[in-house]
């Protein structure tokens, strides 16, 4: 009888799991429509403006890796809804799981601003904890694999240089192998607007006196040590 009833609630376990599975990975939810509703949000919102500048509005739904994965759903769903969508190369698998933890508590009105967080995350819905995991296990799987400088000498040199002092502002530096050379220099052209759009307060004009990204040293580094097809 005991066996007979482990095996019950292991298939049944079997079963809710499967259903959950294919829930997610069937989820009606457009991410274009998520995105737009966000939108619509923050222009209807005392506190739009401030959640509309979190992160650059340069990285669309459709570049998501795995666009259709239950995983890639729920970080539309969830994130666009205080932020624009974030690339899961913006950090590293290691420290995924603490900025989804700090992101949930937010989503659940209860981060680090008080009553304020409470009125900012009004009508915004957080994810379950099976969700929660689902996220982190996607964007682990999608993070930034860092560079290891031992094995690129020349990061010491000029063109090492430019590509070290422009990407470790925002993140940890990249291995020059996790894209080919023509994926860089759409990476790299992305990352310009990036920075441009983040070091520029609303409103403002472009100062002809501001530090300039040297693009050629960069993509001549990144090049030589670029992913062979």
């Amino acid at each position: 009888m005991r066996r007979s009833s482990s095996i019950t609630i292991l298939r049944a376990a079997a079963l809710s799991a499967a259903l959950a599975t294919a829930a997610a990975a069937a989820a009606p939810e457009d991410a274009r429509d998520a995105v737009a509703q966000a939108r619509k949000r923050w222009a209807e919102s005392p506190h739009g403006p401030l959640l509309e500048r979190i992160l650059p509005p340069t990285f669309d739904p459709s570049q998501l890796p795995e666009p259709d994965a239950p995983g890639s759903r729920l970080v539309v769903r969830f994130c666009v809804q205080c932020h624009n969508l974030p690339n899961p190369a913006m950090h590293d698998a290691a420290k995924w799981p603490r900025v989804v933890e700090r992101m949930v508590l937010r989503m659940e009105g209860r981060g680090n601003l008080g009553e304020l967080m409470q009125d900012m995350m009004g009508g915004i819905s957080a994810p379950s904890a099976q969700e929660t995991r689902r996220i982190v296990d996607y964007l682990r799987k999608y993070a930034q694999r860092p560079l290891d400088p031992n094995k690129y000498p020349d990061l010491k040199g000029p063109e090492g240089q430019a590509f070290r002092l422009a990407c470790q502002q925002c993140h940890t530096l990249p291995d020059p192998k996790r894209h080919t050379e023509k994926e860089w220099r759409a990476v790299v052209a992305r990352m310009e607007k990036n920075m441009q759009w983040m070091n520029r307060v609303v409103g403002t004009r472009h100062d002809p006196d501001e530090p300039q990204l040297k693009i050629d040293e960069i993509i001549g580094f990144l090049a030589r040590h670029a992913r062979r097809r």
